[in-house]
C-alpha cells in the first residue's frame, strides 16, 4: 500500500481549525494547523478532491524538499541541486510564486530570479535546452516559501488562487473574496437549515456560497482547468473517478436571498446567479434594509460598506440604521457583520455575542455576531444591555 503524502493546503488567518475540519470531511488522513494553512496527509485523490470540493482552501501545495539558507548562493545551488526532471522538461513552461519572510532575503522578486535560474540552468547544462517561462499560465507553478532561514519548494496543485472559483462573470465593484464568503458563512454554523439574508449583497459572494454550501456543490466544478492537471504523473482516469464521486446537488428547502438597494447590483447578482443555473436556490430582490423585515430564526451575513468610498458621518449613520433594523424588525435573528470600522461598528448599539478578526485583503476586520430577541425587548432580561 502506498504511502500518504504530505500536502500543504493555504486559506485565510482565521479560518485554520474550520479548514482542518473540512479536510477531514474530504478524507484527509491526519491535519496538522500552521499559521494561514492546514499541513494534511493522503493519496492522490485527496488532492484531486482538496482543489474540486474544498472551500476555504486558497492553494493546495505538494512540498517537494526542504533547507536552510541565509543567502543567494546558497538558495541558487540547492534548488539547481534538485532533479527538476521528474516535474518539467523543455517543452513545458513554468513560473515562480515566492512567499518571503526572511531577515535574509526582503525582495521577493530577486528570490524568484534566482529559483528561475537554478532551473534554467540545470536544464540548460543536462540538455543544451531549456524551459521556457510563463507568468500567466504555466504547466508548471512552483511556490518557493522562505521563512527565516528555511526554504520550502511546492508543486503548485491548484494552479492559481482557488478563490477564483471561475463563476465570476460581471464587472463588480470591490467583490469579496470567495474562501472569504465562504469561511465567514461556515464560521456561523450555518448549513442550510434555517433562511439566509445578504441585505447589502454588493456582488452577491455571500448569498452564491451560501447557494453552494446549502446544496452541498463543490464550488471548483466552475474552474475550468487546475494546475495537477499538467503534472507529468497526472492521472486521468483517477480524476474522472473522484469527479464522479462528488456529492450530488441536495435540495435546499429553506430561502436563501440576496438583497441590495442599488437596482444595478441587483440586475448583476440576478445575472450571475442565472448563468451558475442557481436561481432556484438564490432570491435576489432590491429594497432598502431599512424597511424590510424578517422571519424569526433568520441568518444574516453582511459586509457592509467600511467607510473608504463613503463620509465618516455618513458610515456612521449607515451602521445606526443597520443596528435598529436588526432590534426592531429581526426579531429572533443570528446576525453575523464584518466592517474594519471600529467606530461605525460601535454605532449599531446591540451587544455582540461573540467577536473575532478577520482579513478582507490587508483590512483587519471585526467579524461580530449580534443575537436579537423576540417578543417585547422591555420584558427580556438583557434587553437593558442590548439598547
Amino acid at each position: 500500500m502506498a504511502q500518504p503524502e504530505k500536502f500543504h493546503a493555504k486559506t485565510l488567518k482565521g479560518f485554520e481549525s474550520l479548514l482542518a475540519d473540512e479536510l477531514k470531511s474530504l478524507g484527509a488522513e491526519r491535519t496538522e494547523i500552521v499559521n494561514r494553512g492546514v499541513a494534511f496527509y493522503g493519496g492522490r485523490a485527496l488532492l484531486y478532491r482538496v482543489n474540486l470540493a474544498s472551500r476555504l482552501s486558497i492553494r493546495v501545495l505538494l512540498p517537494l524538499f526542504r533547507f536552510e539558507a541565509t543567502d543567494a548562493d546558497t538558495l541558487y545551488r540547492r534548488v539547481k541541486r534538485y532533479d527538476w526532471s521528474l516535474h518539467l522538461d523543455n517543452k513545458m513552461t513554468f513560473a515562480i510564486d515566492p512567499v518571503v519572510h526572511s531577515p535574509y532575503f526582503n525582495n521577493s522578486h530577486y528570490v524568484s530570479q534566482k529559483v528561475k535560474d537554478a532551473i534554467a540552468d540545470r536544464f540548460r547544462e543536462q540538455t543544451h535546452l531549456r524551459p521556457s517561462v510563463n507568468k500567466d499560465q504555466p504547466d508548471l507553478l512552483i511556490n518557493v516559501h522562505i521563512s527565516g532561514r528555511w526554504v520550502t519548494l511546492s508543486l503548485d496543485s491548484s494552479g492559481g488562487s482557488l478563490h477564483k472559483r471561475g463563476y465570476r462573470t460581471g464587472q463588480f465593484e470591490a467583490p469579496l473574496n470567495e474562501v472569504l464568503a465562504a469561511g465567514m458563512i461556515m464560521t456561523t454554523g450555518w448549513s442550510g437549515d434555517t433562511p439566509f439574508l445578504d441585505p447589502m449583497c454588493g456582488s452577491g459572494t455571500l448569498a452564491i456560497e451560501a447557494a453552494l454550501i446549502a446544496a452541498g456543490i463543490p464550488p471548483g466544478i466552475f474552474r475550468k482547468q487546475y494546475g495537477f492537471e499538467n503534472w507529468k504523473d497526472f492521472d486521468q482516469e483517477l480524476m474522472e473517478h473522484v469527479v464522479k464521486n462528488l456529492p450530488q446537488e441536495k435540495e435546499v428547502k429553506v430561502p436563501i436571498i440576496a438583497r441590495d438597494i442599488d437596482p444595478e447590483a441587483v440586475k448583476l447578482v440576478r445575472q450571475q446567479v442565472e448563468q451558475m443555473e442557481l436561481s432556484h436556490l438564490v432570491e435576489v430582490e432590491q429594497a432598502d434594509f431599512a424597511d424590510t423585515k424578517g422571519a424569526e430564526g433568520i441568518t444574516i451575513v453582511m459586509n457592509p460598506p467600511y467607510g473608504e468610498r463613503m463620509k465618516p458621518g455618513d458610515i456612521e449613520s449607515l451602521y445606526g440604521i443597520i443596528g435598529t433594523t436588526l432590534k426592531h424588525n429581526y426579531p429572533g435573528a443570528d446576525a453575523w457583520i464584518l466592517s474594519s470600522s471600529k467606530q461605525a461598528m460601535g454605532r449599531v448599539g446591540l451587544k455582540p455575542a461573540s467577536k473575532r478578526m478577520l482579513y478582507n485583503g490587508s483590512l483587519e476586520c471585526s467579524y461580530v455576531n449580534y443575537k436579537t430577541f423576540k417578543g417585547n425587548w422591555k420584558d427580556h432580561k438583557s434587553g437593558e444591555s442590548q439598547g
